[in-house]
């Protein structure tokens, strides 16, 4: 009898230490925000983020994938991996509710190892992505760029620039690769060869070519351009709308961040392989449009921000160009004003430019190449 009662005497620990094992598996320990877990996680999660994400925005634009219904949310992990769904619920409190318990499941399931609830004014983890996205609709966004109807066309002059006549109205994208091509050959343009096209992308995320396209910050036009930007390419106010002006900005104002943004690029990336050089230096120059040149050379040099850029740098064999554009943002999100916007953003001109160039007119054109 008194060995049996040593025997339960040792089993009871046993049986408490197995219950609480189980229950912590159940009920995974929170990080206090996402931002704990995006600065604690290890940079190599960032092999095949670019695509990843790049999927995502595409399902979002094109209202395709898991998007086919834009009543949803989808979910997402640090490696931006598709992780589920859910349907909205009635309203944004409730729909807010699910997703926290959709997060509770999945980490209690163990597809991730920790949630953060979010409300409506906080992000949490897993991040969840709205399917409804109105702001843009790409086949008008590019039927509007392409000029297939007889209002959307174009023409005018510019400077030293003339493009079409009454008679004779040219596309949106006409007037950009003309107006690339000029200051091309006037030798005041050193960009990457493949940017025309991803200035084409940011025209349809940005207006999708409306002309009177304006935010509440005060951004105008085709290319959504503040007063401070066209005041400096000396652009008077009753020219702020005109397309070719703001095309010629565009175009000036992206060779002004890629003269500043080299030097430090150079120092940080110049040993990668020349496609991937060309490439990265494009998406960073996207970036640099998006959240301004200052901020893009900083994840290049300040001591705190620049330290997954040293990891990817010496490193860069495991990673795509578009993986490297990515990490250097998400292991820095919540520092600097990087967001997921930021993301998002060079996500959605990758989207754009893959749809505009997959059109029977420009699809294996020169310009798409």
């Amino acid at each position: 009898m008194k060995a049996w009662h040593r025997a339960l005497g040792l089993m009871i620990p046993l049986l408490v230490l197995l219950t609480t094992a189980l229950a912590a598996r159940a009920e995974p320990e929170q990080p206090s925000d996402w931002k704990t877990l995006v600065r604690e996680s290890p940079y190599w999660i960032s092999q095949g983020v670019y695509q990843n994400i790049t999927t995502i925005r595409r399902w979002v634009l094109a209202g395709s994938g898991y998007c086919a219904d834009t009543e949803r949310h989808i979910l997402f992990g640090l490696r931006g991996h598709f992780l589920g769904y859910i349907d909205n619920a009635g309203g944004r409190k409730a729909t807010q509710t699910q997703l926290n318990r959709t997060r509770a499941d999945l980490a209690r399931e163990g597809r991730v190892e920790n949630w953060v609830p979010g409300d409506e004014s906080t992000t949490g983890y897993p991040f969840a992505l709205a399917c409804d996205q109105p702001h843009v609709n790409l086949d008008e966004s590019i039927a509007r760029y392409l000029g297939t109807q007889p209002a959307q066309r174009i023409w005018g002059t510019w400077d030293d620039l003339s493009i079409g006549t009454e008679t004779d109205t040219r596309s949106l994208h006409e007037a950009l690769t003309t107006i690339y091509q000029t200051r091309r050959q006037q030798d005041r343009l050193d960009l990457p060869a493949e940017l025309p096209r991803y200035l084409a992308g940011q025209i349809l995320i940005e207006s999708g070519g409306q002309q009177m396209a304006h935010s509440a910050a005060g951004a105008r036009g085709i290319l959504q351009l503040s007063a401070s930007v066209l005041d400096d390419c000396d652009i008077e106010p009753d020219n702020y709308w005109h397309r070719l002006a703001q095309i010629d900005c565009a175009l000036k104002l992206m060779n002004q961040n890629a003269r500043n943004l080299r030097p430090v690029f150079e120092q940080r990336f110049g040993s990668l392989p020349k496609d991937k050089y060309d490439r990265l230096f494009t998406l960073l120059l996207i970036q640099a449009y998006h959240g301004g040149v200052g901020r893009v050379e900083a994840l290049l040099e300040d001591d705190v921000l620049s330290r997954p850029a040293d990891y990817f740098a010496r490193n860069q064999e495991r990673f795509s160009a578009g993986d490297i554009a990515f990490g250097l943002i998400f292991h820095n999100l919540g520092r600097d004003r990087f967001g997921l916007a930021s993301l998002y953003y060079v996500a959605d001109v990758q989207v754009a430019t893959e749809a505009l160039c997959r059109r029977p007119r420009l699809k294996g054109s020169d310009f798409c190449q």
